[in-house]
């Protein structure tokens, strides 16, 4: 027989999972995109800073040294930043699914169980 409470209560807990979930998402990409754009800034002000600096160059020598020495941070920089970001990305995936963890699993294993059963 089709018990409506216990349908009520297993809604309102995936309604609440959904909604916590979303809130966690919502606060993730928040915060990912605060740290792009700090990035962002930041590259775009030390890339005015060292154009000012290799203007100022006197010697074609001078300005080859400063240019390969600001690609070779930039590149750092870029690298250090992508990595925190796929970082911040791999954190996120895994405070979403985390919610949905126990379920799938038990769902899987009552799955399991049944194939072995019927085989």
């Amino acid at each position: 027989m089709f018990n409506f409470d216990e349908a009520n209560k297993k809604g309102k807990e995936a309604m609440d999972t959904a909604l916590k979930s979303y809130s966690d998402v919502s606060k993730g990409f928040q915060a990912i995109a605060a740290e792009a754009a700090e990035y962002s800034k930041k590259s775009f002000q030390d890339g005015v800073s060292h154009f000012e600096t290799l203007a100022g160059a006197k010697s074609l020598e001078t300005a080859f040294e400063l240019q390969s020495n600001f690609v070779k941070s930039s590149y750092e920089r870029f690298v250090s930043e992508a990595t925190k970001l796929g970082e911040m990305y791999a954190d996120l995936a895994k405070t979403v699914y985390k919610p949905y963890e126990a379920p799938i699993a038990k769902a899987t294993g009552k799955v399991t169980s049944a194939v072995a059963t019927a085989a």
